[in-house]
């Protein structure tokens, strides 16, 4: 029976179905959450939709990240990537429905390409049971996409909703809607569900970039060995549309209570289309002017130089403040249309016979595509003239500013030498000619088919099953190019940015020290449309592959029920064959180079969960997975030199990186309502794959009798071992069920908290030093506190991850970057007019904090005894995005 809206969520069970009513959407969703978490054999943290169907953000990436253990890299401040318990991304694999999906990328799963509407729930699988590809590592997350057998009869479901972004003024735009009905016939029970949504977001961010590089080579001054200057500095101004879409269609059709077949289709993308607006001052342009002296130099300023003052300690100048004169400005002006779409196509069937045995099979066709087209993209640089170009003043002390001050350039005589003449506050008067102008093509196409098979047999206090999977995917990269010299693009286009540009101020907020011109998004489209008419595509042959994966897997597994809980053990053996074909350089000569892997490995794992009582649980668990090299790292795109006995590119040699991992959790599933969680974790790690130089040790290249196993590989590696270990924390609880016995009013009721962190610790030993594991955080906490009560529904969430390392880098490219801490405040209301209408509002990034890159050379300097502190913590990339506002109304029938 649906209770009213001042009463709690009613959860049971119907069929196998968690039926959730009422009108407490939060409430309503960790019930049915807790429901499916506590029945699991195995750990996993589930966010559910409330009994409309709703999860409470635009994409699966931002919903997955109130889970405990989850957090998430953002890109333009949105939700992308998800690391699980601190686990490079590379670690979690992306499911619909529990069939394995490639994100159009390639394994690094993009969640926000997927909206949230699709899914009914998500479930996330933190410890790996052999029915799960090898490949998962961290987990698992798996998006349940939503049946016309989730409910009663006839249902209707939608939002519209429009809201701002603060910065720039921009607007943003949503909607969904799903209808569904169940239909009686002569030969059962057929369900049909149809679903669509809509989202686009308009929005301009505040942006800097600074490039790091070591001078000591140049200059071998003392002292300059452990600087690192800023060898250019520039503002990348965005005006941004994105949007994702999604349809798909179910068809379930139950001829009666042992037999279930199922059609599910989905097609979601995501649209990023760029004007990038790149303003860049090549602080280094003059280099090769300055001193190569190794003599000690007393410092004393000097405003006249005789070069252009780059990384010049003798005249004052310093890595965060100095000035450099005549310098180029090599602007780029970007059109960018992306495309990422997954168009993913599943039979499936469920049958159970007599004594016991049931079968299950499914067959997927899976075509994603990763469209990275660039509509044009016009280049402008300065004049070799030094008096044409401008003198610049940088200010690099504030890590969350580049202060850029711009002055013309005087070239005083005998002897030749620069100074500052009058300040410049339009970058935009400068001198800056069309120096050329390209058009991207590019399109990387993945087709995955997968069979799968699976008999299991169940016995009084077990459930046994054997499986067999087929998958195979093959991705062809694609990428052909129109490039013009400043003469051909001369044809088709103004040679002076000014004629291309729009007379409009700027969008952000950030104070650059100048002033610009957007360029013409509709000049470049006809720029573009004229490049192609009158000039040919040419292939960009190094960026071109074909590169399939097959995979031939197996398992068994046992669930074994006792009074006290239940174990799941088992194994799984996977064979897999990698072939990879490209245009490669051998010996000078180039042509198709093609080259072949295989191999077989072995993924035992065993859970056991403890039922202290039947509130509370203790799971333990020991799983293995592999993580493998994305596929453009497999592509044989490799260029050999016999003479210099090297290889670069890609790696179709290189082995997996192998996890193994122990769990130990205690859940406490409180009456009626709440749950607390306690859990550590550690993983052992072998095969670290980074980027860096070793011996090839392959006879992949091996041709016309020439061993090439033993030359100098540079790109993608097996490392040495590593570790990571940690502790998870959660809690759920409401006051409701204490108000009575606290003597507390009716209305407080309503209040309830969520709260979990995530602790880390994790290191990875590489030849001559020892790094953290890329993409984890010592930290990650989420804490939200609600309110819901006579149908108003309101949610304060807080978010945040300490900084995690990026990249893995050397001394000549600046060092080991990071991501520096992040965090995020978002505020949702929602009330319910009536049972069937309500109206939301939504407000995202509150806080607006920005997210910073920063390089630190310095510990590989402090790793080879060289103190440095002045190298560290340098800001390579800042942007901030503004806060959002969303409004609207939401129906359900």
């Amino acid at each position: 029976m649906a209770q009213s809206a001042t009463s709690p969520a009613a959860v049971e069970e119907d069929m196998g179905q968690i039926v959730v009513t009422g009108t407490r959407p939060i409430a309503e969703s960790e019930a049915a959450a807790l429901e499916v978490q506590k029945n699991s054999d195995s750990l996993v943290t589930v966010a559910a939709s409330d009994s409309v169907g709703r999860l409470p953000d635009q994409n699966i990436a931002q919903a997955a990240s109130r889970l405990p253990g989850i957090s998430v890299e953002r890109d333009q401040g949105q939700a992308r990537y998800i690391n699980l318990r601190g686990a490079p991304k590379t670690w979690t694999t992306l499911s619909f429905d529990g069939i394995n999906v490639v994100s159009p990328e390639g394994r690094d799963a993009r969640f926000d390409s997927i909206p949230s509407a699709i899914a009914g729930k998500i479930i996330v699988s933190k410890a790996v049971t052999p029915d799960m590809p090898g490949e998962t590592v961290a987990g698992n997350v798996n998006v349940i996409t939503r049946s016309a057998f989730d409910y009663d009869g006839f249902h209707l479901a939608g939002k519209g909703g429009l809201g701002f972004a603060e910065l720039g003024d921009k607007r943003e735009y949503e909607g969904a809607l799903v209808v569904s009905d169940r239909f009686q016939t002569g030969i059962g029970e057929i369900g049909v569900l149809l679903s669509g949504s809509y989202y686009e977001r308009n929005m301009v961010t505040d942006n800097f970039e600074t490039d790091y590089e070591r001078v000591g080579a140049q200059d071998s001054r003392p002292g300059n060995e452990t600087r690192f200057w800023a060898h250019e500095a520039e503002n990348k101004l965005y005006r941004l549309t994105r949007k994702n879409w999604s349809v798909s269609g179910r068809v379930d059709w139950k001829p009666d209570a042992q037999n279930t077949v199922s059609l599910r289709s989905i097609y979601t993308i995501f649209t990023d289309d760029e004007a990038r607006d790149n303003y860049r001052f090549d602080l280094d342009d003059r280099q090769s002017d300055g001193s190569t002296s190794s003599a000690a130099c007393t410092i004393t300023p000097n405003a006249t130089p005789t070069n252009s003052g780059y990384a010049d300690v003798c005249i004052g100048n310093t890595p965060q403040q100095g000035t450099v004169y005549g310098i180029d400005i090599r602007q780029r002006s970007t059109l960018r249309a992306y495309r990422q779409s997954v168009f993913t196509n599943t039979l499936a069937g469920d049958h159970e016979f007599a004594d016991g045995w049931k079968l299950s099979w499914v067959g997927n066709y899976t075509e994603s595509k990763d469209d990275r087209s660039v509509v044009g993209e016009a280049t402008w640089d300065s004049p070799s003239t030094r008096n044409l170009r401008p003198t610049v003043a940088y200010d690099f002390s504030d890590p969350n500013l580049s202060r850029l001050t711009l002055y013309r350039t005087l070239q005083l005589a005998s002897p030749t030498r620069y100074t500052a003449g009058a300040q410049v506050t339009d970058v935009d008067s400068f001198t800056k000619p069309l120096s050329g102008f390209t058009v991207l093509d590019a399109v990387d196409t993945t087709k995955a088919y997968t069979g799968r098979l699976v008999l299991a047999r169940e016995l009084e206090h077990a459930t046994l099953k054997a499986g067999i999977q087929y998958d195979r995917r093959t991705k062809v990269a694609d990428e052909q190019q129109i490039t013009l010299s400043a003469a051909q693009a001369g044809t088709i286009m103004p040679t002076d940015y000014n004629q291309f540009s729009l007379d409009q101020k700027f969008l952000g907020e950030i104070p650059m020290g100048y002033t610009f011109h957007y360029f013409d998004t509709d000049k470049m489209r006809a720029a573009s449309k004229a490049a192609q008419a009158a000039f040919s595509f040419a292939p960009n042959t190094g960026n071109n592959y074909d590169v399939r994966e097959e995979i031939i897997a197996g398992y068994l597994m046992g669930t074994f029920r006792y009074d006290w809980g239940s174990v799941i053990g088992g194994v799984r053996v996977e064979h897999i064959k990698n072939r990879g074909s490209a245009i490669g350089t051998i010996a000078g000569v180039s042509g198709l180079v093609t080259a072949e892997a295989t191999q077989t490995l072995a993924f035992p794992s065993l859970h056991i969960n403890y039922n202290i009582d039947d509130t509370k649980k203790l799971r333990l668990s020991f799983n293995s997975g592999a993580a493998r090299a994305d596929y453009d790292q497999l592509r044989p795109n490799v260029v050999v030199n016999d003479s210099n006995e090297t290889i670069s590119g890609g790696n179709p040699a290189i082995k997996p990186e192998r996890a193994y991992g122990v769990d130990a959790y205690f859940e406490w599933y409180l009456r009626p309502q709440g749950y607390l969680m306690i859990g550590t974790f550690y993983k052992k790690i072998e095969d670290f794959l980074y980027t860096s130089s070793r011996t090839f040790n392959s006879a992949a290249l091996n041709s016309n009798g020439i061993d090439r196993s033993g030359y100098t590989f540079s790109g993608l590696v097996n490392g040495g071992s590593g570790r990571i270990y940690g502790l998870e924390a959660a809690a759920q609880l409401q006051l409701e069920p204490w108000t009575d016995s606290l003597g507390l009013p009716e209305f407080l009721g309503g209040f309830g908290v969520s709260a979990n962190i995530t602790l880390n610790n994790s290191k990875v030993n590489l030849p001559g030093r020892t790094l953290r594991l890329p993409g984890t955080s010592d930290f990650v906490y989420n804490i939200g506190g609600y309110y819901e009560k006579y149908g108003l529904s309101l949610r304060l969430q807080y978010q945040n991850r300490s900084k995690w390392l990026d990249t893995v880098g050397s001394l000549a490219d600046g060092g080991d970057t990071y991501w520096d801490s992040d965090d995020e405040l978002d505020f949702s209301a929602r009330y319910a007019v009536t049972k069937n209408f309500e109206i939301y509002f939504d407000a995202s990034n509150l806080l607006n904090h920005p997210g910073r890159r920063f390089s630190d050379p310095g510990s590989l300097l402090r790793a080879s005894g060289v103190q440095a502190p002045n190298s560290s913590n340098q800001t390579i990339e800042w942007e901030r995005f503004g806060r959002r506002y969303t409004g609207g109304i939401r129906f359900n029938f």
